[in-house]
């Protein structure tokens, strides 16, 4: 069977845009927007991050990342401290209350994910991690040659 890269394109767009829907459904419940989550979840896995590190990781403007600590900041859910390596810059971590909340959050969120994605097995989402990986590597590589 021979199927064309753009029926794989168009394929991988529906998918993705039904996982999207899901997960901001998700989010959404969490009484979050997904900047606010993104921020608290790379803070719980990444641990504290310079604020510009943080813009560049969730393809923020440095407007709108600025805009997101400060709600999260008045929330008191994170907070800013000088970077001890570049006077200029700031590093961003959760307080106990930011940790606390984003623990559960993205204990609720996996749970979700995990039930849109219960009709692959574990072997199924092995091979399809892998193969996007592959195929996403190999985009970016041939945009860089294009």
């Amino acid at each position: 069977m021979n199927i064309e890269g753009v029926h794989v394109w168009l394929v991988l767009w529906k998918a993705y845009d039904a996982l999207h829907a899901h997960a901001m459904e998700s989010i959404e419940s969490l009484d979050m927007c997904v900047s606010d989550f993104g921020i608290l979840e790379l803070l719980l896995h990444k641990g504290p991050a310079p604020i510009n590190v943080l813009g560049q990781k969730l393809s923020l403007a440095s407007g709108s990342i600025t805009a997101a600590i400060d709600r999260l900041e008045a929330r008191k859910l994170v907070v800013r401290t000088p970077s001890p390596t570049d006077r200029r810059a700031k590093v961003v971590e959760l307080t106990r209350e930011g940790r606390k909340l984003i623990e559960k959050a993205f204990g609720t969120h996996s749970q979700h994910m995990e039930s849109v994605l219960a009709g692959l097995t574990k072997a199924e989402r092995v091979e399809l991690t892998a193969l996007l990986k592959k195929l996403g590597k190999f985009a970016v590589a041939s945009l860089r040659t294009a």
